[in-house]
Order: C-alpha cells, then structure tokens, then sequence
C-alpha cells in the first residue's frame, strides 16, 4: 500500500485488520503477559528514538535513523494485538477515556482564548 492509498481508518478496523493477519497464523496472539513485555520493548525502542532526536544523547555515526512514526505504529500494533486477545474494544476504550479528561481535566489546563486559535480548516 502507498501513501496515497493510505486512509483514515477508525479502531475498529484497526482491530479487524489485526486480528486478521494474527488469524493467519496457527499460533495466534500471544499470551497477556508476553504482549505486555512486547509493548515494554516497543516503548523502548520509542524512547531510544526520541531521546535522539530530541534528548542529549545523538545517535552513534554507525547507527542507522530510526523512524518515530513507525515506532508509534509498532506500539498501536501491540496496543491493538492485547486488546483483540483480551476481546476489548478500543473505539468504547478511547471513548471512554476521552469522557473521562473532557470531564474530570476540563478545567485543568489553560485554555486558548478564541482569538488566538488558529484558523480550522
């Protein structure tokens, strides 16, 4: 798939896409457990890149350029294979933690004034 037949697509097929390619193979979703330590390594390998392109540790010369794009699609990769192994929703999870900063957070932060957002398209 190129960029340009690249979509916005919406958790659930996020899910269903997963689930299948996961179905295609006899051993299927790993363990809770193992997923978790997946998403653990996966978040390293996304420190390590954001460390070096913004922390104070740069990249040896022999070191290849990491992607932090690709780093944050490998965790939603195993973001989404834990939650198709424990049959949870993503799009009712988000939904619900979203309701849950719209309400309790709303008055946390500073809001922009009107005047200074920028135009939405």
């Amino acid at each position: 798939m190129t960029d340009k037949e690249l979509s916005v697509v919406d958790l659930d097929q996020v899910q269903a896409r997963v689930d299948a390619y996961i179905g295609q193979f006899q051993e299927g979703y790993f363990e809770p457990m193992t997923l978790v330590v997946r998403l653990t390594e996966e978040l390293g390998e996304l420190a390590r890149e954001i460390n070096h392109h913004y922390g104070e540790k740069p990249k040896k010369k022999d070191e290849p350029e990491g992607d932090i794009a690709l780093e944050l699609g490998d965790l939603l990769f195993v973001i989404t294979c834990l939650a198709n192994r424990l049959d949870l929703n993503l799009a009712s999870a988000f939904d619900a933690v979203m309701h849950k900063f719209e309400t309790r957070d709303k008055d946390r932060w500073t809001r922009i004034s009107p005047a200074d957002r920028p135009d939405e398209p």
